[in-house]
């Protein structure tokens, strides 16, 4: 029996014209280390998008607040920071005030103190430097000056959340601010 007899007159043109079909998608390691890359690419945005995690909290407040003044910092460089630091304050139901200068808020009865550092870096998919929030530091004050509750963060070595919004950055640190626990 011939070996091509168990084909049908039909399928049989349809073989002979896989077998003379070049293997080259098929059988190239190119598909394959670009499949690499592209997946490699993937995950080093994801990495470096990912919100990093309060750290080094101190909590001693009694009981919930329900509304924070915020001490407007003219050092701090990026225009976000406030604007992020008010919407996670609502997100935890804390209303909150800024003040631009001393002696504004006499009725405050519990102050927000920032500071932050920034650093220069390219982004994924991108040509030219732009400025990123490196590390925070909130600060809850009573009145008096007393020190009620502390978080903050800090990119770690490995640039985990460096390219995050500064509000995807500030907000774990909000929330630990506002109720003690950092997970």
């Amino acid at each position: 029996m011939p070996p091509f007899s168990k084909f049908r007159p039909t399928r049989w043109p349809w073989a002979v014209l896989a077998l003379l079909q070049g293997g080259c998608s098929i059988l190239s390691p190119a598909p394959t280390l670009e499949l690499l890359k592209g997946v490699g690419g993937a995950v080093g945005t994801a990495v470096t998008v990912a919100s990093p995690s309060a750290r080094d909290t101190v909590h001693h407040l009694q009981g919930r607040i329900e509304s924070i003044c915020i001490q407007l910092e003219p050092d701090v460089l990026l225009a976000d920071v406030v604007p992020a630091l008010q919407l996670e304050l609502r997100e935890q139901g804390v209303s909150s005030r800024v003040y631009d200068g001393a002696g504004l808020g006499a009725d405050c009865t519990v102050w927000l103190h920032y500071s932050t550092g920034i650093e220069w870096d390219v982004p994924p998919l991108a040509s030219e430097h732009r400025p990123y929030l490196s590390r925070a530091q909130l600060v809850l004050r009573g009145a008096d000056g007393r020190v009620l509750s502390s978080s903050g963060f800090e990119i770690n070595a490995l640039g985990m959340g460096k390219w995050a919004s500064t509000r995807r950055k500030l907000a774990p640190v909000v929330k630990a601010l506002v109720t003690g626990f950092e997970g």
